[in-house]
């Protein structure tokens, strides 16, 4: 039988820490921007697209070749080169000259990208504008390997791969050719947006900003705070932002708890309260033992014959345990010392917590995984 190990993970808030509010909240219009742009990868050693007319590959390989002033009537044998699309995500504040990496993914029936180039490709955004442009060699983090013919098909005497072959990375493949715009201060002032909205952590991170900048700060919902910046730092918001981001908060969390069954893993927050239940855990042990005897005729004796001869034994065991009150509204602490007590295992742990749930005494919310 396959041996479960079950983690119990609890949250408990005996020292609880501040966070930074950098930590916490991310600035309205600091954002990542998507890049998308179709290129060619070339010097694929036979595993790239099939050679067709009406292939991609084919056809973007002939308009290439008209780029650079030449024109075949002849068919061109395509093999070592793959059609893909090549993407990127550009973070806020990229600058002409930096460099970011970029994925390459097959769009044709190309084995594998290994050993592969990158030729070099636009990269648009959303508004169809170029922002950069990507060249490279593409490292896959695998291979494929095969026997026979070179296409690596059925026809192949042996066929070793590992990891996936038709997507690969271009470690900072890609050159910023145009900056992407960012604007924080709008009216005079910015927006802090919550990674975790919470009615009463924007309100303790607007606390804390008036603290030291009176009357600066509201928190307009659970996941926005308007900050006006003063005028002294209308001019160094870079000086602002950084000062306000080391503020200490303490976030507020919901009562909840996490169950992962199929890996038997519980995390729960510090506010979960339970109201007053009485809990009894007992287990029912039955094992069924099979055991074979061979029965044989006695020497030299002229009737009889041998047989195996099965016999089964039943054995059950059942330990039960009293019943253990919980007081009202125990910490998590207290309930799992509690269930401890009564001998409960984190597997017995996780039906425990379902059974006080459907009785309405678990002031949590809980998730099933």
């Amino acid at each position: 039988m396959r041996k479960l190990i079950y983690i119990l993970i609890f949250m408990l808030g005996a020292s609880v820490q501040g966070a930074y509010i950098k930590n916490l909240v991310h600035l309205d219009g600091d954002r990542d921007n998507q890049l998308v742009g179709y290129g060619l990868v070339v010097g694929l050693d036979g595993k790239g697209d099939t050679t067709q007319e009406a292939s991609t590959a084919y056809q973007s390989m002939k308009n290439m070749m008209l780029n650079f002033g030449m024109k075949t009537d002849k068919e061109i044998k395509a093999k070592n080169i793959a059609a893909v699309m090549v993407t990127a995500d550009v973070k806020s504040f990229a600058k002409n000259g930096s460099r970011i990496d970029v994925l390459v993914s097959s769009i044709g029936d190309a084995k594998s990208l290994q050993g592969g180039i990158l030729l070099q490709t636009p990269l648009k955004g959303a508004d169809g504008n170029v922002y950069a442009v990507a060249q490279g060699s593409v490292v896959i983090g695998g291979f494929m390997a095969s026997g026979g013919d070179d296409s690596g098909g059925a026809n192949g005497s042996a066929n070793v791969q590992q990891n996936h072959t038709t997507v690969g990375r271009v470690i900072d493949g890609a050159i910023i050719e145009k900056e992407i715009p960012v604007n924080l201060l709008k009216n005079n002032s910015i927006d802090l947006n919550l990674v975790n909205p919470n009615f009463v952590t924007a309100v303790r991170i607007a606390d804390c900003i008036n603290k030291k900048f009176p009357g600066s700060s509201q928190a307009l919902s659970p996941a926005n705070v308007n900050v006006i910046v003063p005028e002294d730092y209308r001019g160094q918001l870079t000086n602002f932002v950084a000062q306000i981001g080391t503020f200490d908060v303490i976030p507020d969390t919901k009562a909840k708890i996490i169950v992962n069954e199929r890996t038997g893993t519980i995390v729960a927050t510090e506010q979960v309260r339970i109201s007053t239940v009485a809990v009894s855990h007992g287990s029912l042990t039955i094992t069924v033992a099979e055991e074979s005897n061979v029965s044989q005729p006695e020497a030299f004796s002229e009737k009889g014959e041998t047989k195996v001869v099965k016999n089964a034994t039943v054995q059950v065991k059942d330990t039960s345990k009293s019943f253990m009150m919980l007081n009202e509204f125990p910490t998590v602490q207290e309930l799992t010392g509690a269930l401890n007590q009564i001998g409960a295992s984190t597997r017995d742990m996780i039906t425990i917590l379902q059974s006080i749930k459907a009785a309405g005494a678990l002031q949590a919310e809980l998730v099933t995984l």
